[in-house]
């Protein structure tokens, strides 16, 4: 297993009050408000951004898809739930990856489609050509 750097480090301590606790009744106000639904966004795709995901990369069941930098879960696991396609998603807050896990256990068949990797973007762990598709919405800022 190999080993965080220490900017792997700062990344994590930057981003664990942000996903450390629960959202409160108004972060849910205006994440209905600005995404279009409360699905755990922790960035700026929309929800019809992220359906139109669904239909770019052809999305189904049957196809694994890559949520690169996945925070909570979302769109990644929004787009396993809407599409029937298999996720893993990567991330290195450990709080990040257990609401992004709670999240898809929370639907039973997504639940066996679904995957959470502590990995920085830099040093993705898979092979070649694992994926059918990647996302990375939001991973840049």
């Amino acid at each position: 297993m190999r080993r965080t750097t220490g900017e792997e480090q700062r990344t994590i301590e930057r981003f664990r009050p942000r996903y450390g606790g629960a959202l409160g009744r108004a972060e849910r106000a205006v994440e209905r408000a600005a995404i279009g639904g409360n699905v755990g966004a922790n960035g700026y795709t929309t929800v019809a951004q992220a359906d139109s995901l669904v239909r770019l990369l052809g999305l189904r069941r049957g196809v694994r898809l890559l949520d690169v930098g996945c925070g909570r879960g979302y769109p990644g696991v929004y787009l396993a739930r809407a599409s029937g396609c298999s996720l893993v998603g990567s991330d290195l807050p450990l709080a990040s990856l257990g609401s992004a896990l709670a999240r898809a256990r929370a639907s039973r068949p997504l639940a066996r489609r679904a995957e959470f990797v502590a990995a920085s973007a830099i040093h993705l762990p898979f092979r070649p050509a694992s994926f059918d598709a990647v996302v990375h919405t939001d991973l840049l800022c």
